[in-house]
């Protein structure tokens, strides 16, 4: 059993490069602010306790600050910075998958950033994100598994119910809705066991890739049971597998679970919604034909 987690990415996108953080090879020493002593740790210089307006060079951007709300201070150390900066180097930090940061300056030992200390400068995305990234450094690898489909790629917890040893595959994603192996972190393969599929050379792989793009093409449905592509012929969107399932051929979900219900008359005497089970046999044939046109 699978529990939800999320992935997606809403950081600010082209975060500065790590090179920009720090000065390493500057001769001049450090020298914070005269002012940020009367300023609480963690707060950015728009407080009211604080009562001068001093300018100061931020050493990432290398540019002069003039006003004290652009001022920002790293907890237990006395190098601050200002506020955009800041933004975008814990953005960098994530996109990095650092969840531990410390301060920008490489020879500092002592500075540490909070979330909860940096949340009055950072953009709610930034702030949600990182408190997403460190719920899921805490899970353990062998516990997380994540979709492999690129428009989801959940972060989903293994659930084994105290049953050691036990080897979670045919996967639902609970965000995308979409079958997958949690084994071999791939797209449900159909028809595969996963050693079998794990053997596979790359030429069957992108054979197997090209029956999915070709069903999509094509506008074919899997049966929600046994997995079969299938092809409606005519009738409505309700139709009955060969298994014996019903389903609806719109949205794919069981007959009973469906939200876009249409009933027909002819549905009413049992014999509409015809279908056509795709021969695997010509859908061999097709795929050659594709690979072999220029």
């Amino acid at each position: 059993m699978l529990k939800p987690g999320s992935l997606k990415s809403s950081i600010p996108q082209n975060p500065p490069s790590r090179k920009r953080y720090g000065n390493p090879r500057s001769r001049t020493p450090y020298k914070p602010p005269m002012d940020l002593s009367i300023t609480e740790v963690g707060e950015s210089f728009n407080s009211e306790n604080t009562k001068t307006q001093q300018a100061f060079v931020c050493e990432i951007c290398i540019e002069l600050k003039a006003a004290a709300s652009d001022w920002f201070r790293i907890k237990n150390c006395s190098h601050a910075y200002c506020r955009d900066c800041m933004v975008s180097y814990v953005a960098s930090k994530l996109e990095e998958n650092i969840t531990s940061i410390r301060c920008p300056d490489p020879d500092c030992t002592s500075g540490l950033l909070d979330p909860e200390h940096c949340r009055s400068i950072l953009p709610r995305e930034v702030f949600e994100r990182w408190g997403v990234a460190l719920c899921e450094a805490v899970v353990p690898a062998s516990q997380k598994v994540y979709c492999p489909y690129k428009d989801c790629s959940a972060m989903l917890i293994i659930n084994d119910d105290g049953k050691k040893g036990m080897i979670v595959r045919q996967s639902d994603c609970p965000h995308c809705r979409k079958l997958f192996c949690a084994q071999c972190k791939v797209p449900w393969h159909v028809g595969f066991e996963c050693a079998k599929f794990q053997k596979l050379n790359k030429v069957e792989k992108e054979r197997e890739n090209m029956l999915r793009n070709l069903a999509k093409k094509e506008q074919w449905r899997r049966c929600p049971n046994c997995r079969f592509y299938v092809e409606r012929s005519r009738g409505c969107n309700i139709i009955q597998c060969r298994c014996k399932t019903k389903f609806c051929y719109e949205c794919g979900e069981l007959y009973i679970n469906c939200k876009c219900k249409i009933d027909c008359f002819v549905c009413l005497l049992g014999c509409c919604g015809l279908i056509v089970v795709v021969n695997f046999v010509v859908v061999i044939v097709m795929l050659w034909r594709a690979v072999a046109e220029p």
